[in-house]
């Protein structure tokens, strides 16, 4: 499921007000309808005396096998469909059904589902699901992927955020003490290539320096909440191969910024507005050896951002106007 779908579908429950929940399925791998003979070695601590050299013919799937997870999105989706549900064209895990005037939305992360509709009784998919699946209700949807969910329902609010997250990588990476700045990226930060290691004592240098982790985990709060982050994502993990201790010290900045706004959140209401997109692009100005430009855009449902990214374009561009 894309992360832009969770946000819009978030958008959607603010907007109409909609009763939110969610489900977590037990053991979902082995939920999977096999469509092949598989074979496996008696397990230990099962081996029958005098048969060891038999094996085992898998009558449903397991853990550990490669075609687990499609074995068990196949039989969710089979399941879905029977029940009246029609499946988003546009993500695979986006599940709706229209029943009597309403709406019923489901959405699947791999053994995560969020159901919205307009009251509870409306939503008796979970019934029908605990029936053939083995389910844990959670109530009310308070947390997904990492992400906290906080909703004002008399104010018509409903806020996403990553505080708790942000707090374990700055804990983690020993930076919850770091000074804060007020920016995600400084503009004196004019990375290149230049700055990777040019000597063995950089090279041992930045052995010690925990960069692609770093730069892993400020990745996942950009993709899930914190769209501030894009740009400056965009230019350090150009150097996940070979950083520099420049390239160190921009990530170091990210930390002080991220540490001064952990609570920031993504904030979803009523109102008016509809779908708007923003785009912009530099001329050759953030890349300094391919000079290639660099894209951004957003776009917002409801005042909220859902969609957004900063990258690099494939070619490089001749004008302003290419660009």
């Amino acid at each position: 499921m894309k992360h832009s779908s969770i946000r819009l579908f978030f958008c959607i429950v603010s907007m109409h007000d909609l009763e939110l929940e969610q489900l977590d399925v037990k053991t979902i791998f082995l939920h999977g309808e096999l469509d092949k003979e598989i074979y496996m070695d008696q397990p230990e601590g099962f081996i029958v005396p005098g048969k060891e050299k038999i094996v085992c013919k898998l009558k449903k799937s397991l853990h550990g096998l490669k075609q687990s997870p499609r074995l068990w999105y196949k039989r969710f989706d089979s399941f879905m469909i029977a029940h009246g549900f029609k499946r988003s064209a546009y993500d695979s895990c986006v599940y709706i059904k229209f029943v009597d005037g309403s709406t019923i939305y489901l959405l699947l992360y791999v053994d995560d589902m969020l159901i919205a509709a307009k009251g509870k009784k409306e939503i008796t998919t979970k019934a029908q699901l605990s029936s053939e699946f083995e389910m844990k209700d959670l109530g009310a949807a308070k947390k997904i992927l990492g992400m906290e969910i906080t909703r004002d329902r008399n104010s018509g609010l409903l806020f996403l955020s990553q505080q708790s997250y942000i707090k374990k990588v700055l804990h983690h990476f020993s930076m919850h003490d770091a000074k804060l700045v007020s920016t995600p990226i400084a503009p004196h930060f004019t990375l290149s290539s230049f700055h990777c290691p040019s000597n063995d004592e950089e090279f041992e240098y930045m052995s010690r320096v925990p960069y692609s982790s770093v730069v892993g985990s400020f990745m996942y709060a950009m993709v899930c909440s914190k769209p501030d982050l894009s740009f400056a994502m965009s230019l350090v993990s150009r150097y996940m191969a070979n950083p520099g201790q420049e390239h160190w010290k921009a990530v170091q900045w990210i930390f002080r910024y991220l540490r001064g706004t952990s609570n920031a959140c993504l904030k979803f209401g009523r109102t008016g507005e509809g779908l708007a997109g923003y785009v912009d692009s530099d001329f050759s100005s953030s890349d300094l050896e391919k000079r290639r430009s660099l894209t951004s855009y957003v776009f917002m449902v409801g005042g909220c951002a859902v969609s957004w990214r900063a990258t690099l374009q494939p070619v490089v561009a001749r004008s302003t106007t290419e660009a």
